[in-house]
């Protein structure tokens, strides 16, 4: 009897055993499921912020949609500091001395020349915003989703901007951002300008981008980097396509908990109806074929003391206002423009994610991506060449940067390179 009861109990203990394996089992799979309910109804809650009921909603060629949101229902007024904000529709002061931004090279003289087709975005194809309020993309649960958390949604890695005079190689590569960039530091700047030539980069990996843009930077390279940031990326795991977009963006604590690409946190105040931020720019750039630049200009306004930003000669987009930094609130100690990308190092190999168009600087116009007209704005509001352009790239067989300057272009560079290649393996 005693070796009946014995296996019994044997019998007895495999069932409990089989019952609790599949019980935890149970329980993992519920704790998953509930894990994505929670991330999805965050997501949820996300989205109820930061998109604005629409006066009028354009779908856009790309899949894009685009909600015309009255202007003081914008992320802007969600900043506890902006509830009683009056919006200014119009900086006091503009810097003197623009260069003529109309003017376009011709692959085939290379003079200038009016451009025919100007640069406009995607969505305009559809419509157009009424006066009164401002173009918004629309973000979906699917972009979200695809941050590595909802509340990193929208925001760079900490130290991804490019520090020339580092003493420490560990803490430009560590992040796996590289840069080719020209840059000037050791003044007070009050703005920036650029004219940028539009590429579309063939990125590797989703979790990869590749932008052009100029940095206004205040502070130190540690924790408490100012930057104000604007240009053209492509960034699959912001938008969820390849497409080339416009863009900006803004930190005042290097990127930590501060700011947020375009108008995806509050921040910026967008004044212009035409322009969203976020939505792509077409026509782009050909291989030996017809070339299209964009022109950003980023200013401190000397009576208001908020950022502005104009994008080419005709768009005002709108300003960060001056309490969002610390040592922006005054000027900036160093500017910096050219190209940035994620190396990820896919296959323990170096990205063959493109930089610009792609090709090495000495492959000139119509093969390499440029940037022209380089200037910086004084403290007399006055656009002025920059003074000691330096150049910086971590590694240069990857991709590379190349100085100049002429009576037409002003000082400019040619940057960018194809990533891995036989040496940047």
């Amino acid at each position: 009897m005693g070796g009946v009861h014995f296996s019994r109990e044997r019998s007895r203990n495999g069932v409990t055993l089989v019952f609790f394996w599949m019980l935890s089992l149970i329980s993992v799979s519920c704790a998953a499921r509930i894990s994505v309910s929670r991330q999805k109804l965050q997501a949820q809650n996300h989205l109820n912020r930061l998109n604005k009921p629409a006066v009028k909603t354009i779908q856009s060629p790309d899949g894009d949609t685009i909600d015309c949101v009255h202007i003081s229902h914008q992320p802007a007024f969600d900043h506890p500091f902006l509830k009683d904000h009056k919006i200014q529709m119009r900086p006091s002061y503009h810097p003197e001395g623009l260069f003529d931004g109309n003017k376009v090279f011709n692959t085939d003289t290379e003079k200038p020349k009016q451009r025919l087709k100007p640069i406009t975005q995607l969505w305009h194809m559809n419509g157009k915003c009424p006066q009164g309020t401002i173009p918004i993309r629309r973000t979906k649960e699917e972009d979200v989703l695809r941050a590595s958390s909802v509340k990193r949604y929208g925001k760079k890695k900490h130290r991804a901007i490019p520090q020339p005079r580092s003493a420490d190689p560990d803490l430009i590569n560590g992040s796996g951002h590289q840069h080719a960039i020209a840059y000037v530091e050791g003044d007070k700047y009050y703005g920036a300008k650029a004219t940028i030539n539009v590429w579309e980069p063939k990125i590797q990996q989703p979790n990869e981008f590749s932008l052009s843009q100029l940095w206004i930077l205040g502070g130190s390279f540690g924790e408490d980097l100012n930057s104000i940031e604007a240009g053209w990326q492509v960034s699959p795991d912001l938008y969820g396509d390849n497409n080339t977009r416009l863009f900006t963006y803004w930190t005042s604590d290097a990127y930590q908990a501060t700011g947020c690409y375009n108008l995806l946190c509050s921040g910026f105040i967008q004044i212009n109806s035409e322009i969203a931020m976020g939505a792509s720019i077409s026509p782009v750039s050909a291989y030996r074929n017809s070339q299209y630049d964009i022109s950003i200009l980023v200013w401190k306004d000397p009576k208001e003391g908020h950022w502005w930003m104009q994008f080419g000669n005709d768009y005002v987009l709108g300003y960060w206002p001056s309490f969002l930094f610390s040592y922006l609130a005054e000027s900036a100690s160093m500017i910096e423009w050219g190209g940035e990308v994620v190396n990820s190092e896919p296959d323990g190999h170096h990205t063959s994610t493109q930089m610009g168009s792609g090709r090495f600087p000495e492959e000139g116009f119509g093969k390499s991506s440029y940037f022209r007209n380089i200037q910086v704005v004084d403290d007399s509001n006055n656009l002025k060449a920059p003074k000691g352009l330096g150049t910086f790239t971590e590694q240069s067989n990857c991709y590379d940067v190349q100085t100049g300057s002429n009576g037409d272009w002003g000082h400019y560079f040619y940057y960018g390179g194809p990533g891995k290649n036989p040496n940047c393996p």
